[in-house]
C-alpha cells in the first residue's frame, strides 16, 4: 500500500477520532444509539487510517494528501 495520507490530514484524523471518544465518553453522545455507534466506527477508522498512513477511499478515487516526492 503506498501511502496516502499526510501530515496535516493525519493530525486532523486523530483530532476528529479524540473528540468523538470525548463525546461517548463523557456521555454526550450515548454509545447505545444508532448515532453513537456510527461515530465510534468512525472514529476507529480515522484512527486506523492515520496510524497505517492509508485511506481505502483516497486509493479508490486516486487522491493523496502526502506531500509529492522529489527526486
Amino acid at each position: 500500500m503506498k501511502k496516502n495520507v499526510g501530515k496535516t490530514d493525519k493530525m486532523i484524523r486523530l483530532t476528529v477520532a479524540a473528540i468523538i471518544a470525548i463525546l461517548l465518553a463523557t456521555g454526550v453522545i450515548a454509545l447505545a444509539t444508532t448515532i453513537g455507534t456510527i461515530l465510534a466506527v468512525i472514529a476507529v477508522i480515522f484512527v486506523f487510517t492515520a496510524l497505517v498512513n492509508w485511506c481505502a477511499i483516497y486509493a479508490l478515487v486516486g487522491a493523496s494528501t502526502c506531500p509529492a516526492e522529489t527526486n
